[in-house]
């Protein structure tokens, strides 16, 4: 019997297929408006991948901020616990996960079974998260993609001072009135929202191995400037993006025995 984990987040809603605890297929789409309509469209995405109909779901898990909005979830888990398993089931020797979404960040420590030690989040601002990236790159009219290989040819990140969205934008206008190079701007940009996320963490420490998983971890500029800060290698699954979804669907096989 296949299972499958959903995890509807604030920017995009992920859907994961499993069979006999092999990813059968994902998908990754919009969450827009509408979370229900997110969820049903992205799990009719993964059907279509793997070729399979609902009928066929043994047990479903649902994950994210709108995780008890999904009508046909078997049962909702927190999106902390998803990430922890999704994590340890990529990469078995990992102890610190760091989780950036669209609209939230968190750092979460786990022990050898993948289960949560401890953890802190940030939801209630968009400091650190896929949003402070999208508002800045709109203010240096940049392709979001882009940032993260510019970034590292920043020679001299730009101190960033505000670690408010609304006031960092501020000073983004300020320092590039002054001619500051765009390179610098946007390293300086990674710097502060790096900062803010692992000086977020240190209440639950940093251990080896650590995860980055996310939409943002798929900007190679935050990597980097993530290993600069904790002094660690910083690993990246092959999509990121579906970890917690990836998560749910363990925890539904888990269901079924």
């Amino acid at each position: 019997m296949l299972v499958a984990g959903i995890d509807v987040g604030a920017a995009t809603a992920k859907a994961v297929i499993l069979n006999d605890r092999e990813v059968l297929s994902y998908a990754i789409s919009p969450t827009g408006f509408d979370v229900v309509n997110a969820a049903n469209e992205v799990i009719k995405l993964a059907l279509e991948k793997a070729n399979c109909s609902m009928n066929e779901i043994g047990f479903i898990v649902s994950t994210g901020y709108a995780r008890s909005a999904v009508p046909f979830a078997n049962k909702a888990v927190t999106e902390i616990r998803c990430h922890a398993k999704g994590a340890h089931f990529q990469l078995p020797a990992v102890r610190t996960i760091i989780d950036i979404g669209g609209q939230d960040s968190k750092v979460i420590r786990v022990n050898e079974k993948g289960n949560v030690v401890n953890f802190t989040m940030n939801d209630k601002c968009a400091a650190g998260t896929g949003r402070f990236f999208e508002v800045m790159a709109k203010v240096l009219g940049l392709d979001i993609n882009e940032m993260g290989a510019v970034a590292l040819k920043s020679s001299q990140p730009c101190q960033i001072s505000s670690t408010c969205t609304v006031f960092a934008e501020s000073e983004m206008v300020s320092l590039r009135a002054q001619g500051k190079r765009r390179e610098d701007l946007i390293g300086g940009i990674h710097k502060a929202a790096v900062s803010r996320i692992v000086t977020m963490g240190k209440a639950v420490g940093y251990e080896r191995e650590v995860v980055l998983t996310g939409g943002v971890a798929k900007n190679i500029g935050v990597k980097k400037f993530l290993e600069d800060e904790i002094k660690m290698e910083v690993v990246i699954p092959e999509e990121p993006q579906i970890t917690g979804a990836l998560g749910a669907a363990l925890l539904a096989d888990a269901e079924l025995g």
